[in-house]
């Protein structure tokens, strides 16, 4: 069964029980990554507490990665390249539903937030991260072309989980004292929203530099381009985003579904 057949199935069940729509379901050309390669780990931080808003980010109903699926066998491809380097992809972030969108520029909007919740963005106020780009009120991530990803070293390092009671420091801190990651180090946590999370920022280590040289080149490799502005974001080179941004909420994997 399809991600598209599931999703038009629980559409059409909202509609029998007189409950609204939420918009058209996802194209056949949408696959859950799990499906395409499995050894790629998963990190879907939105559909946890552990990101910018401090919550759950509504849309992500299950922490899945959704992409279209030309995007996901490319992906696959770089795994394979990696694992050869000892290294294996970590995702944050793939197909995000446009309400997610909508609910990242609503929060920008939001008063600003104490020194203690601000380690995402240290230096900006939460009304300057439309205007220097590091939130977008359209986002490609709503097409399924798009992945935030990361390197980890196999096998993966053993580390604390994320405690949401715990005061960790700014996301651009020495590693250890950031959030929890098994990620290595490439300068800054994920969603880091300062420009030393430019790819090419000069804050930098050599070792820093080089994990982000080695992360743009092999995802490059396999027609994957990197945003200036944040090293974990790419884009798949081919386009087959079929009816542009979508809005259907992230759902459990069918043989995951009581997980």
């Amino acid at each position: 069964m399809t991600v598209a057949t599931i999703l038009g199935a629980l559409a059409a069940a909202s509609v029998a029980t007189g409950v609204a729509q939420e918009g058209p379901a996802l194209p056949a050309s949408f696959v859950y990554l799990r499906d395409v390669d499995p050894t790629i780990i998963q990190d879907i931080r939105y559909a946890t507490d552990n990101n910018f808003t401090g919550r759950r980010v509504t849309g992500y109903d299950a922490p899945e990665c959704l992409l279209q699926k030309s995007t996901a066998t490319a992906l696959a491809k770089v795994q394979n390249d990696l694992k050869a380097q000892g290294m294996s992809l970590k995702v944050y972030d793939c197909y995000r539903p446009q309400r997610a969108v909508g609910a990242f520029v609503t929060w920008t909007r939001a008063p600003s937030e104490s020194k203690a919740k601000k380690r995402f963005h240290p230096r900006l106020s939460r009304s300057q991260l439309l205007a220097q780009g590091y939130i977008a009120a359209r986002s490609n991530h709503s097409r399924g072309i798009v992945v935030d990803a990361t390197v980890v070293r196999l096998p993966p390092p053993d580390v604390a989980a994320f405690d949401p009671t715990k005061q960790y420091e700014e996301c651009a801190a020495e590693k250890d004292k950031r959030g929890p990651d098994t990620s290595i180090d490439l300068g800054t946590g994920f969603d880091c929203f300062d420009t030393r999370s430019n790819t090419a920022a000069e804050s930098l280590t050599n070792e820093q530099r080089n994990a982000r040289a080695t992360m743009v080149s092999a995802m490059a490799k396999r027609g994957f381009a990197n945003y200036r502005r944040e090293w974990w974001h790419f884009t798949f080179g081919v386009d087959d985003a079929r009816g542009g941004s979508f809005d259907v909420p992230i759902r459990s994997h069918p043989g995951r579904a009581g997980n």
